[in-house]
This record gives structure tokens, sequence and C-alpha cells, in this order.
């Protein structure tokens, strides 16, 4: 009995201090975002989607984009106001840690990420959120305030994190500052990090490095010389 107690108590634990990583993207941006982030930390990942594809959200000077916006500006409590997204079935109740990753359109949160927020905000009281945002230059204090609207009762880190357009070929640098500045593992009680292998790298038999993996030729990978034909 005893020890099935223990056991009940370890998968609690586990349960209660796993990260979900929700992320909807456009251009691929925050794609990129939620891979090097997910390099970094444990964590699930769930994709949100539009339930209609093949929008062009920024075609004719952002028109479409800025309807949907302008809805939920409008009537920001009435779910007809929100676009349709794919359904969703991720359990939240099994996750302490959210982390949001969602592009800026026009000083606002994407309106895609809105509809999942609007649904699913409330499950989230309590819980641990963290929010990146992907814009091209606009300050992010307008996508913070969509999401503090949508997820009232969240335990917001300290800090959230801006990746733009200027920044975003050095996510990782900025990913790992922001985890540390947040105390992530300390918060989330996830002392488990992850590690990556740097890639191999190759050298000609002069010990210059070489730019691109070799197709033909002899030459030095990982201090063993390597002969292809």
């Amino acid at each position: 009995m005893f020890l099935f107690c223990a056991l009940l108590i370890m998968l609690s634990t586990s349960a209660s201090s796993k990260t979900l990583v929700v992320y909807y993207s456009y251009t691929g941006n925050c794609r990129e975002i939620v891979t090097t982030l997910t390099s970094q930390i444990q964590a699930d990942v769930l994709e949100i989607q539009p339930a209609e594809k093949g929008l062009k959200y920024e075609a004719n000077g952002y028109a479409l984009g800025t309807q949907l916006l302008n809805a939920i500006k409008a009537n920001p409590n009435d779910a007809g106001s929100y676009p349709a997204i794919d359904p969703v079935t991720t359990s939240l109740s099994d996750y302490q840690t959210i982390i949001i990753v969602t592009p800026l359109w026009w000083s606002q949160m994407a309106a895609n990420m809105q509809t999942y927020l609007f649904n699913c905000g409330g499950q989230m009281a309590g819980k641990n959120i963290g929010l990146i945002v992907s814009s091209a230059s606009s300050g992010i204090s307008g996508v913070v305030a969509d999401c503090k609207r949508l997820v009232p009762n969240g335990q917001y880190f300290s800090e959230n994190l801006w990746i733009n357009s200027s920044n975003h070929s050095r996510r990782s640098t900025l990913i790992q500052n922001w985890l540390t500045a947040i105390n992530y593992q300390t918060v989330t009680g996830i002392s488990e990090a992850k590690t990556t292998t740097a890639p191999a790298r190759n050298y000609d038999l002069g010990g210059r490095l070489l730019v691109e993996e070799p197709t033909k030729g002899i030459y030095i990978k990982n201090g063993k010389k390597v002969v292809i034909k």
C-alpha cells in the first residue's frame, strides 16, 4: 500500500509540473520559435489551426486580418465574434505551465489565438502562464493586454518575451535568457533541461572547416578520416 501511494504521488507531481506550448503560426516565425524553445525545455506542443484554410490575412492591406480583429474588439464577450478554429482535444488539466507563442497582428494578438484563449482561458486559472510574441517591429503591450483579458486568473511569469524581425535569428539566445530571467526551472519545479549535441564539423585535409557537407573526397569528421567516392 505504501509503495502504491508513493507511486500515485510521483505520478501526480510529474503531471502537475508538465509544460504545454500552445502556438499559432501564420508566416512560420512562431513555428521556428517553438522548435527552438522545445529544444531547450521538456514540453508538449499544441498548434492552433484556423478552421478555414488558405486565407490570406495580409491581402489588400491586411483587410481580412483587420476585420477579424475589429469583430473581436466590438464584442469581446461574444463567442460569435471570434474566428472558428479546428477542434482542440488537449486537456489542460494535465499541465501546470502553459507557454503561449503567438504573432502580433496590428498591435493585437492574432485572432485565431484569441479564439483558443477565449474558449480555454478559464481552464488556465492558477497555472503558470508564459507569453512569447513574434512581430515585425511593433511593441507587444497590446498582445499582453489581450492575453490577460482572455486568461485573467493565470499566474504570469515575471517577464514576457518579444522576438521581432531584427532579432529572430538570435531567438535561441533570447529564449535561453528569458527562461533564466523568469526562473523557469524553479517556478515550474522542472529540474531536467534538454541538452543538445553539437553538430559534427567537417574539415579538409588542410584543417579548413567545410561549410557544406562534403559529397566526394577525403575529409576529417569528428577526428576521423572519411573517404567518400
